[in-house]
């Protein structure tokens, strides 16, 4: 149409490459709090707790942004899906990046008592929030300007952004480990990353802001009055679906990069620093091989990597318990490698997959509110699941591993039921005989 032609269309690369950072940037802000969760809040924000109940108290702060990001879903995607995808950019990423720098200015309970784990838990909802709302805009203003036949490849470099920012996150962290002592660490290190959410907010932004609206958005003119009622009325199987289907893939990353840093160091007495420097490399190789698994799913589909990468979690959870408990540096980096190719099987596919399953009238939040409520499912209960499995366990918490091996069984019946998207190339007519 003609107010589609009449707007400047910007580069792939240019659009690829904002959506990457603005996610790295809010995935950095989400991931240091659930590295900062698994080594130290739990001392400072619950003190009068044992060990354990402090942990997984601190868990349950963590786990609070995961039940904010579908609310942030239903309200960034209101103003996605009514407004424009590029609206819900610079909202979300102001957001998350706020209330990161309020973490790392908050007193603790020494200081405050019981008003620090209280403020700590509202923070760590508005960060939950402003996210919910970035994954579907990021997504959604690279997936509607990809060619049909490049569209899973463009939509991965924002799926790259949570690899980029974990690997942020704990690459601060792991440089303050091994340069801050434990008393340093503790009493001021750990805000450090906080603090510097600041600045990779102000520089996402600034990349954001040149950004055009979506073609297909503005297109669109029959929009939907309130679009999450519009999703649980018309799609409400789709969304329990697609929320079961990615509630694996959250399970798997946030037991290797959250769980397993407690279980490693209070457990198996491996170095902070170790443990950190085994999970950073293995997301570093996922978030590497994700644009590689994107052009498979523009090859083959997206459905058929999705299966394979959840059979392989199915496969590989008790090999990867048992590596892990070896506390061994190289055979843990092998089952966390194990686990997160499978996990990136799944994701490299799933920001192409989602929307094309949504009509785009209600595709900002349907798509938004079946990934968040996959974390919900996978991402906010696996860390406390775990540590609680963990609690009278051996040497080797098989409970852990039976648990993921079922939430991917569960997973797997999702994915089976849910239709391949990838579009059908136009074939060419012959010419009639004669």
């Amino acid at each position: 149409m003609h107010v589609a032609r009449s707007v400047k269309t910007p580069s792939m690369l240019r659009l690829a490459a904002a959506s990457l950072a603005g996610t790295a940037v809010e995935f950095y802000d989400f991931f240091v709090y659930g590295t900062a969760a698994a080594l130290v809040l739990g001392p400072l924000f619950f003190p009068t707790l044992s060990p354990m109940t402090g942990t997984l108290a601190a868990f349950g702060t963590f786990a609070a942004g995961f039940v904010a990001r579908p609310l942030g879903s239903v309200l960034f995607g209101h103003l996605g899906d009514r407004r424009g995808r590029r609206p819900v950019l610079v909202a979300s990423l102001l957001l998350t990046g706020a209330a990161t720098v309020a973490v790392g200015c908050l007193p603790t309970y020494g200081t405050i008592g019981t008003a620090a784990p209280l403020f700590l838990l509202v923070l760590r909802f508005l960060q939950g929030l402003g996210l919910g709302g970035e994954w579907g805009g990021a997504v959604l203003l690279t997936v509607e300007h990809a060619p049909a036949g490049r569209r899973v490849l463009w939509s991965s470099f924002p799926q790259i952004g949570p690899s980029l920012g974990f690997v942020l996150a704990n690459g601060v962290m792991l440089g303050l480990s091994a340069t801050l002592s434990q008393t340093q660490f503790a009493a001021w290190g750990w805000r450090i990353p906080f603090w510097a959410a600041g600045v990779l907010a102000v520089a996402g932004l600034w990349l954001r802001g040149s950004l055009t609206e979506s073609p297909l958005f503005l297109e669109l003119h029959d929009r939907a009055r309130v679009p999450f009622a519009e999703v649980v009325r018309g799609h409400w199987r789709l969304l329990l679906l697609t929320a079961g289907a990615l509630a694996v893939g959250y399970a798997v990353f946030y037991t290797v990069t959250t769980w397993s840093l407690v279980f490693a160091t209070e457990r198996l007495g491996v170095s902070r620093t170790v443990v950190l420097a085994c999970v950073l490399a293995t997301v570093v190789v996922q978030g590497a091989l994700t644009p590689f698994l994107a052009l498979l799913g523009d090859r083959y589909g997206r459905r058929p990597l999705c299966l394979a990468g959840c059979s392989g979690v199915v496969v590989w959870m008790f090999p990867m318990v048992a590596l892990l408990s070896t506390g061994e540096p190289a055979l843990m980096f092998l089952g966390f490698l194990g686990a997160m190719l499978s996990f990136v099987t799944m994701f490299a596919v799933v920001a192409a997959y989602l929307p094309e399953l949504y009509e785009p009238r209600v595709r900002c939040t349907g798509a938004a509110v079946g990934y968040n409520l996959g974390g919900v499912l996978g991402g906010a209960l696996t860390p406390i699941v775990a540590t609680a499995l963990t609690g009278h366990a051996g040497r080797v918490p098989w409970g852990v591993a039976a648990y993921l091996t079922t939430v991917g069984l569960v997973s797997l019946g999702c994915f089976a039921l849910l239709p391949e998207t990838r579009p059908v190339p136009v074939a060419v007519a012959e010419p009639a005989p004669g």
